[in-house]
């Protein structure tokens, strides 16, 4: 995952995570819906020189004690945290990522078995109202956790280490799935490399 100001650069076509996620849709998530959160969130951090030598997750994890108006600390939150969270989810659902066996052995040994952590993941996906995220993270104590976050909020400002990121605005799936919200989370699966 890049900590610069610069998009997540894909390793993989756009058409790579088909039939699961379509082409149109990964091209038009990543070049127009990622690229304009990182366009808004530069035009906030060029206004601040105390900025300019942070990365974007040492902004995130220090929101609250930046010396920054309120309505750019919610511009820091929602354009960078849109930008951050496109960035560890490119990197998530890359093709050529490898199974990592301690993350699974980790799944088994907290939650009871990979496939009681996908229903638990997937319900927290389906229950999430409106727009937002559903995360696998490390908390403070690394222990492992699953939870939905609203908008463009993102785990980093709890000071958690995002683990998978499944993206619950329309925007990632619409052209695909419609409305069918739920055939789209249970078909993410499909990318991801767990079992």
């Amino acid at each position: 995952m890049s900590t610069s100001h610069e998009l997540y650069q894909l390793p993989y076509s756009f058409d790579a995570l088909e039939p699961y996620i379509d082409a149109q849709t990964m091209e038009i998530h990543y070049t127009k819906h990622h690229q304009a959160y990182l366009d808004n969130f530069k035009k906030v951090t060029k206004k601040y020189e105390e900025l300019q030598n942070k990365t974007a997750e040492e902004m995130l994890r220090d929101l609250n004690n930046l010396n920054v108006n309120e309505e750019d600390r919610t511009s820091l939150k929602n354009h960078g945290g849109g930008f951050i969270n496109h960035n560890i989810y490119w990197s998530i659902i890359n093709p050529e990522k490898q199974i990592d066996e301690n993350l699974i052995k980790n799944i088994e040994s907290t939650f009871g078995s990979v496939e009681t952590f996908k229903d638990l993941f997937n319900t927290t996906a389906t229950k999430h109202f409106g727009s937002g995220w559903t995360w696998l993270v490390r908390d403070e104590e690394k222990q492992l956790k699953v939870y939905s976050l609203p908008n463009q909020d993102s785990p980093i400002t709890l000071r958690h280490e995002p683990i998978l990121a499944l993206d619950l605005w329309e925007h990632a799936y619409y052209l695909k799935y419609k409305n069918k919200r739920t055939e789209y989370i249970e078909n993410w699966w499909g990318i991801i490399k767990l079992i």
